[in-house]
């Protein structure tokens, strides 16, 4: 769906053109804003991160593999974690989550910034169309402390008491608070100079859809023996430095892929 003269308009992105994997994430992203599930901001952030995606190479790096690595390492390992999904998340990867989800017997939760019930009940039922019999979210039971924005509100079952919590596309607050509970956070975020690159535990610089499945095939593979090992070797820090200078010697290299 593309806008026109006020109106919309059905696009048809052939599938050699370049950008096809591109275009049709930025219409899916669009056609969420005209079905009630991501706020017409989310518009903005989807072009920031394509932006950064560009940066990349719209590629899976050296760098973000061992971060996937160090995701599937921390959710084998967790006693009860929990996967976050907002609106441009459920709409770019909602069916992976919900595979993900059911594989790895792991939580969804709604949990959106731009807060209204019926959006919530939209983003559930959407998320059940992928076959997940149950979607937390709606009528949230506790509080994230010291987090004063929408996103506080949440389920105890879920993320309130989930010791990993998963974070695709986050906000650098709540990945704070999150964090001052004690709680190990994920996140997937193209921009690695983010404050929600800089705060999670663990921090994935790459595109959500391509993310999602990297982390279920890799938690698929692993053993909690081989998940310590590769937890005890990541930094976080570290490898958010090696993500920059792979985007310098890009640039510098004038890749155009």
């Amino acid at each position: 769906m593309g806008v026109g003269d006020g109106e919309p308009i059905e696009m048809e992105i052939p599938e050699d053109h370049p950008r096809y994997l591109s275009l049709t994430s930025r219409e899916r992203i669009a056609d969420g804003v005209e079905a009630g599930l991501v706020d017409r901001t989310g518009l903005i952030a989807h072009g920031r991160g394509e932006a950064f995606d560009y940066l990349l190479g719209e590629t899976t790096i050296p760098p973000a593999e061992m971060a996937t690595k160090a995701a599937a390492a921390a959710l084998v390992q967790a006693d009860s974690s929990v996967i976050s999904v907002n609106g441009n998340t459920a709409v770019l990867s909602g069916e992976e989550i919900a595979s993900m989800s059911r594989i790895h017997d792991i939580p969804v939760e709604i949990n959106i910034f731009h807060r209204t019930e019926g959006r919530v009940a939209r983003l559930v039922d959407h998320m059940k169309g992928f076959g997940l019999d149950d979607v937390l979210g709606i009528d949230p039971d506790a509080t994230i402390p010291n987090l004063a924005q929408p996103r506080a509100a949440c389920c105890e079952v879920g993320i309130y008491n989930a010791d990993v919590v998963l974070v695709p596309l986050e906000d650098g607050d709540r990945a704070q608070a999150l964090k001052g509970m004690g709680k190990t956070v994920i996140t997937i975020d193209l921009n690695p100079l983010s404050r929600t690159a800089r705060t999670a535990d663990i921090t994935i610089v790459d595109n959500v859809v391509r993310a999602i499945p990297n982390i279920d095939e890799a938690m698929s593979e692993m053993s909690r023996e081989e998940a310590q090992g590769i937890l005890s070797a990541f930094d976080n820090g570290d490898n958010l430095k090696e993500t920059m200078e792979f985007i310098a010697r890009r640039m510098s290299a004038g890749d155009d892929r």
